[in-house]
């Protein structure tokens, strides 16, 4: 049974690796010198054929005679070419570069919609890779960067940045070649410090018994004495010149010679694994981290110093230098190259550092920084905000709502002047002022008509033109009821409801109504007065001088009056009710009650919640919305209740009217700038 279970659970594993998805990876190398750095990387990738489908493109000096044809070394380390581009334009000049670019960019497109690869490695600086990874990013092939981020001298700098910028992915040598990388605003999460590749086969295979021999044979090498003919300098007896040495025994060369001397990136990156004594002429690798077996001449202006430089290196033997590798590399990128998930965007990113966004007209700036000022005249506080176009409330200051209209207008005052200096701070231009009060509202003339019991001095009181007068801002004034409504239909469930009704259950109950998109205020204004709507004929007495109102049921104040009328009785409080005794009686207690078992309590909750469903019901009859928003400290609780009255007792076609709870922290706020915000700016586009 246990070599059963075993044997199905290889069968699965088996089955898992046939689904996934290899990664196709095309090695594109141009010279002997990056196919260094690249093969170790091609046998990595060839010896995992589970995990990657290896691909080679061979293109520049590697097809050139010249340079001994070094296209022949890649077959005989036994890897299959699938494209060989003739790219190198005769010349020593830099047009001859150039046009090498551009009959490489002329021939790759054909070679790279044939293979199709998931991903590119290039190499280097070369201008040759630089046509690879043009070429590669028009065409939307994810792109692996060998060795980005370093610094040396002359146009090779350039040519490895570009390539830096084109490639999705950086596999550097040294850890100030990835800030350097990081500098240049490339995705952190997209470099690997893997160290220089070559070095995994330098630190391995260097020390070979039969090193003298393979010196011998290049030193005495029938090549090498035709080139030397050929270049003139044959007669000297300590000058050896060959076309090209193949990896392994180059390594020899320099792991044992007695100096090396030249610009070769060779002198400052691989001799430092040996602690070969290097000279480095001129400019080309200025910038690049060195070893101190390194000595530069980059002014070499006389022989003289050439001299001198070889005196003092020659024959010296250094520590051996890591700086660019500790033989682990490939591994590492072989990891890395799993990671690549195929489903990421394409369109590389920059992590740009923060800077302070430019002013400008973008879109989402002016919507920004366009703001309003809200006021909110509550029977307890006074409140100003900031508020965005976006619905943000940028800042809120909040005071104890004054007692008489001097007072209150004086604080008003202050308030919008305190908020309009911050305005100018947080670059938000004010578009105007809105108010939202309890009570009747001309919104026409900025006017109220008649205020709450809770709003002492506030009747026939015009708003408007002290308060533009003093911010010469323009002034809308509304009811808080069809605030709210305004701040649903910019902000909250409204957006986009054509009609709908937004009730208020809090100390009173108020609410608006919006038909056909635009806000109903009624002949005289007192339209969706919701809490006045009469359930009862003989109902408990409402604040209005009425009686039966939506209000004497299911108001904050009503259900505060319930509470403490059971609470005199001592029938309010049950087992297990955290009640303090100096703590005021709520609505909250009424709810705590009934949900613990309060069966007075419950009854009472019961005939509110019917009462206000029975009052919206009259609403969708009369009006008929599509959609019924609560809001309000009492909203969450009711919801319910009123969503199921609504089925039950409602006419068959506004049953399935929705019954919604508001999530606006801010209605009165947003509702009030919802007036200006709207308004102003139908007037600026």
């Amino acid at each position: 049974m246990l070599r059963s279970r075993e044997k199905m659970e290889r069968e699965n594993m088996e089955e898992h690796n046939q689904s996934k998805k290899r990664l196709r990876v095309c090695v594109a190398t141009c010279n002997r010198a990056d196919y260094s750095k690249l093969a170790p990387i091609m046998f990595g990738i060839k010896s995992h054929p589970e995990d990657f489908e290896l691909e080679v493109v061979v293109l520049g000096s590697h097809l050139i005679d010249d340079y001994g044809n070094t296209f022949r070394m890649i077959e005989q380390d036994d890897f299959d070419i699938g494209s060989k581009l003739h790219t190198i334009v005769r010349g020593e000049d830099e047009a001859a570069m150039v046009e090498s670019v551009g009959l490489a960019l002329v021939k790759l497109p054909d070679v790279l919609q044939r293979l199709r690869p998931d991903i590119l490695v290039v190499h280097g600086d070369r201008f040759d890779a630089l046509a690879l990874a043009t070429a590669a990013a028009l065409m939307n092939i994810r792109i692996l960067h060998l060795e980005g981020g370093e610094v040396s001298g002359t146009i090779d700098d350039s040519i490895r940045h570009a390539i830096s910028k084109l490639a999705h992915y950086h596999a550097c040598c040294t850890r100030m070649a990835e800030q350097h990388l990081i500098a240049m605003c490339e995705d952190h999460c997209r470099i690997l410090l893997a160290g220089c590749p070559s070095y995994d086969k330098l630190l391995s295979t260097h020390h070979r018994e039969d090193y003298m021999d393979i010196i011998k044979s290049w030193l005495g090498s029938k090549e090498m004495v035709r080139v030397m003919r050929k270049k003139g300098i044959e007669q000297h007896p300590n000058f050896r010149a060959v076309k090209h040495i193949p990896f392994e025994q180059f390594i020899q060369l320099v792991c044992h010679a007695g100096c090396m001397i030249g610009n070769s990136s060779c002198g400052v990156r691989e001799a430092g694994a040996f602690g070969t004594p290097v000279i480095n002429l001129g400019t080309r690798q200025t910038g690049r981290e060195t070893g101190e077996n390194v000595l530069h001449v980059r002014d070499a202006d006389t022989q003289n110093k050439i001299y001198h430089a070889l005196e003092l290196q020659f024959g010296k033997r250094y520590p051996c230098s890591k700086i660019y590798g500790d033989g682990n590399a490939v591994p590492r990128i072989l990891k890395f190259l799993r990671t690549i998930d195929l489903d990421e965007p394409l369109q590389k990113t920059f992590c740009f550092p923060p800077v302070k966004d430019p002013i400008s007209q973008d879109i989402d700036h002016i919507l920004e920084t366009q703001s309003a000022l809200a006021i909110d005249l509550g029977g307890t506080n006074l409140r100003v905000a900031i508020v965005c176009m976006r619905g943000k409330v940028v800042k809120k200051y909040t005071q104890p709502n004054p007692k008489t209209f001097e007072a209150r207008m004086h604080l008003i005052l202050k308030m919008c002047t305190d908020a309009m200096r911050d305005a100018v701070c947080l670059n938000c231009r004010i578009l105007g002022v809105g108010v939202s009060t309890g009570g009747r509202v001309n919104p026409q003339e900025g006017v109220v008509l008649h205020s709450t019991k809770l709003i002492q001095e506030w009747s026939s009181v015009d708003l408007r033109t002290p308060i533009s007068d003093a911010l010469h801002l323009p002034v809308w004034v509304d009811n808080d009821g069809n605030c709210a409504a305004l701040a649903e239909r910019k902000f909250g469930h409204g957006k986009g409801v054509e009609n709908f009704v937004t009730v208020i259950t809090g100390t009173g109950i108020g609410g608006g109504i919006i038909h056909h998109n635009e806000l109903v205020h009624g002949s005289t204004f007192c339209a969706a007065e919701l809490g006045h709507i009469m359930v009862s004929l003989d109902g408990p007495d409402c604040s209005c001088g009425s009686h039966g109102c939506i209000e004497a049921y299911a108001s904050g104040m009503a259900l505060q009056k319930e509470a403490k009328r059971l609470h005199d009785e001592d029938l309010l409080k049950v087992e297990g009710m955290d009640m303090k005794l100096s703590e005021p009686i709520t609505a909250a207690h009424l709810i705590s009650a009934a949900r613990m078992g309060n069966s007075k309590a419950d009854a009472i909750l019961n005939k509110a919640s019917t009462a206000l469903g029975v009052g919206i019901i009259n609403i969708l009859h009369i009006v008929n919305p599509s959609l019924v928003i609560l809001s309000g400290v009492l909203a969450s609780y009711y919801q319910a209740p009123v969503q199921r009255i609504i089925s039950e007792r409602a006419l068959l076609s506004a049953q399935s009217i929705k019954v919604v709870t508001s999530d606006l922290e801010e209605p009165a706020l947003l509702g009030a700038a919802s007036m200006v915000l709207d308004y102003a700016t139908r007037r600026i586009y």
